[in-house]
């Protein structure tokens, strides 16, 4: 029905031009009219040329639309009043089938546009590249992660670390890795898992990267605790009864010995009952040195909950520094306070952090005692991240990375006199504030404890 008005006038056009040439051609062969057969002549020209364009004007209508489904170029439409019958019902379907398009192209970019939303708001890093590097889609962690505006290929990454994009070119689907990567401030595990599929021919690798760091800490330091609780719980349990036991014998043999001096007892006697008192103290006092020291480690395990406040950076460092003023000057050591911008604040429990930041400084101290140009600087400033960080640099003889990678370990130590806590404790205090603390050196040019908010 679409095309029925249209073949009735193309029928109607076509036996027009064709009684037309007929008659022409009469008047050529019998009649001697010469006025007539140019009005003739010039009647086909005009219906071939009327011929032409009514077709044409169908094939224009055609072009438009199917330009239109090719380059989605939905907003067009098709005048349907007013141009005759025959196209009425060709230009309202095209119109219906245009409608259509637009609404399934609607429904496609709200799903795109829910798509993107999602994934720019999920917290780990994606990044959607073809096989020579080529990024097609990375999210807002991906940027906050890597500190870029935009990737346009994976290789723009090695400023950060070539190792990772090592991985992210050699990795296979369903694979993840961990790398570890040491920035400037800070130490980054991150966990890289990727899969593979496939669009337009083009093969697509997507991974998601993670920063684990902090949450390895925690489960690091929680383990630990379960092991300080259970041992600390089991020593106390057998040396408490010894060292009352101890005292309670002591205190008998001390009776009997002065009962026997009072009885004029063979000397003999008494000297082997002051060696057995003297046994006796002696065990007393061990016991008592190893309650202090399972006290001393349970305190890993009885932090108290942070004490929120909001107070100056700038407060807080110059009140430490003023505590080793004396001393360092003694020492012959030069301490150096940097702080920017200078109004820096920080949400955290004063007493907990200035704890930190006091045992950094005496190991500081410690490291760099007898040096001659002995040196301790106290950093603070906002990270390319928009974190607060604090820093205590010395320029003491550096700490060995085997050593280094063990420092935070509960227990360790490298000092005769250490109880090997301090650091473990730091980094405590510091998971309770959501933050990080970490370390950096380089043997015989500086080492750098970085606290992270």
């Amino acid at each position: 029905m679409v095309y029925k008005n249209f073949r009735i006038n193309f029928i109607i056009r076509t036996l027009f031009l064709v009684a037309t040439i007929f008659l022409l051609f009469y008047l050529i062969y019998n009649t001697d009219l010469t006025m007539t057969l140019f009005l003739v002549g010039g009647a086909v020209c005009i219906q071939i040329f009327a011929f032409i364009s009514y077709i044409d004007r169908t094939n224009r209508i055609l072009n438009n639309f199917l330009e239109s489904i090719r380059y989605s170029d939905f907003t067009r439409t098709f005048q349907v009043e007013g141009e005759g019958s025959s196209f009425e019902k060709l230009k309202k379907s095209f119109n219906e089938v245009i409608k259509d398009f637009q609404e399934v192209r609607a429904e496609k970019e709200e799903n795109f546009y829910y798509l993107q939303t999602v994934i720019q708001h999920i917290g780990i890093a994606l990044i959607a590249y073809q096989k020579d590097g080529k990024v097609e889609l990375i999210n807002n962690a991906t940027k906050k992660l890597f500190q870029v505006r935009n990737l346009s290929n994976i290789q723009a990454l090695s400023g950060f670390s070539q190792e990772m994009v090592e991985h992210l070119f050699n990795i296979k689907h369903g694979e993840n890795t961990l790398i570890k990567v040491q920035e400037k401030d800070n130490l980054l595990q991150l966990i890289i898992y990727a899969t593979e599929f496939k669009i337009h021919n083009r093969t697509i690798t997507l991974v998601s990267i993670k920063n684990i760091q902090q949450e390895l800490e925690e489960k690091e330091m929680e383990s630990w605790q379960k092991l300080i609780r259970v041992l600390t719980h089991e020593i106390m349990n057998s040396i408490t009864p010894i060292s009352s036991l101890s005292s309670t014998v002591t205190m008998m043999i001390k009776d009997v010995t002065e009962n026997l001096k009072e009885q004029g007892t063979n000397a003999d006697d008494l000297e082997t009952l002051d060696e057995v008192e003297g046994a006796l103290k002696t065990i007393h006092k061990r016991t008592d040195g190893l309650l202090h020291f399972v006290n001393t480690y349970r305190n890993l395990t009885k932090i108290p909950n942070p004490n929120f406040s909001i107070f100056k950076v700038s407060h807080l460092l110059g009140n430490i520094k003023s505590l080793f003023e004396e001393e360092m000057r003694r020492k012959g050591i030069e301490c150096e306070m940097n702080i920017e911008p200078e109004s820096l604040e920080l949400s955290a429990d004063e007493h907990l952090i200035e704890q930190v930041i006091i045992n950094l400084i005496k190991n500081a101290i410690h490291a760099i005692e007898g040096k001659e140009d002995g040196r301790i600087q106290l950093r603070a400033y906002l990270n390319s991240r928009g974190r607060i960080v604090i820093q205590v640099v010395d320029n003491g003889p550096g700490i060995l990375p085997s050593v280094l990678e063990r420092i935070f370990i509960p227990f360790f130590t490298t000092k005769p006199q250490g109880s090997g806590i301090g650091l473990s404790l730091s980094r405590q205090i510091l998971r309770l504030h959501g933050g990080t603390i970490n370390a950096f050196s380089e043997p015989d040019k500086e080492t750098k404890f970085t606290l992270t908010f």
